[in-house]
């Protein structure tokens, strides 16, 4: 009991992680129409950030706060200065994210010197309920998680900024024809999003250490994600990264590492091909 109550809260906290990592792609993919090559490597810039601010004597509690608003200052940077100019060739886009990534990829190689390293979670140790332990800091990103996707579906759904997303999202040329500035939009959203991708590498490099290509271990696996939750709508990548977190934190608890790696892959690939709209009625695909 005691093992299986703990592989199910392993993959609660991995599918949190996914959960936001895939939330911030899925964002841009829907508003600019894009895939973010890079987005992984802000996964990276988060973990880093928290490393090199704690390393400075900065608490990791306070470390793992300041790293997503760095990483925003640097994803806003390069929207302004590469992205947006990309918005409508999708295929350059992807190239000139993908040559973005290799870029941050090798200079964090370079900073780390090619180097593990730890990052200490601010909770360490664990409680106990009915006679079964469960990490504190595992607890802390699934609840980090849900208040963090909780306030987006808000920000999202039930704003003015809200409605000016989905408005620029739906029609951006009607949008810019009602006074909507979409340039304003699109440079907000994609900082969000790699804010997003950025709180993912504070909260899990406690877990996975901090390494030159951690971001390689979830861009795969986010990129499947939002192709099967659909892209157009905010439950969409939820609903994929679940599925997508699920299965890749499960798997290998059952069947061998890399046989899981595999059926996780054909998994996806039957579900996108019976579901072509994505799981979530309304979404699209990119």
């Amino acid at each position: 009991m005691d093992t299986a109550v703990n592989a199910t809260f392993e993959v609660l906290s991995f599918s949190a992680i996914m959960v936001l990592v895939v939330v911030g792609l899925g964002i841009v993919a829907s508003m600019m129409g894009i895939f973010n090559f890079a987005h992984g490597e802000f996964v990276l810039l988060g973990a880093y950030f928290t490393y090199l601010f704690h390393n400075h004597g900065v608490p990791v509690g306070l470390a793992m706060a300041l790293a997503p608003l760095a990483v925003a200052v640097i994803g806003l940077f390069v929207e302004r200065t590469v992205i947006r100019w990309f918005y409508a060739r999708p295929l350059i886009a992807m190239l000139g994210t993908y040559a973005l990534a290799v870029v941050i990829r090798e200079t964090v190689r370079g900073l780390l010197s090619g180097l593990y390293h730890n990052v200490p979670a601010p909770l360490s140790g664990s409680f106990v309920v009915a006679g079964i332990a469960f990490a504190q800091w595992r607890v802390a990103i699934i609840v980090i998680t849900i208040l963090v996707i909780a306030a987006s579906g808000a920000l999202l759904t039930m704003t003015s900024f809200g409605l000016r997303v989905r408005a620029s999202l739906e029609n951006p040329a009607l949008a810019r024809a009602s006074g909507i500035s979409t340039g304003a939009i699109y440079a907000t959203t994609f900082t969000f999003g790699v804010a997003l991708a950025g709180l993912a590498g504070a909260l899990v490099v406690p877990i996975f250490s901090l390494f030159a290509d951690l971001g390689l271990r979830f861009l795969i696996q986010a990129f499947l994600a939002v192709m099967l939750g659909g892209v157009g709508t905010f439950a969409g990548p939820l609903v994929g990264a679940g599925v997508i977190g699920t299965l890749t934190s499960a798997l290998p608890w059952i069947i061998p590492p890399v046989i899981a790696d595999v059926t996780v892959y054909l998994v996806a690939i039957a579900l996108m091909k019976a579901l072509p709209s994505g799981i979530v009625r309304g979404g699209r695909r990119a």
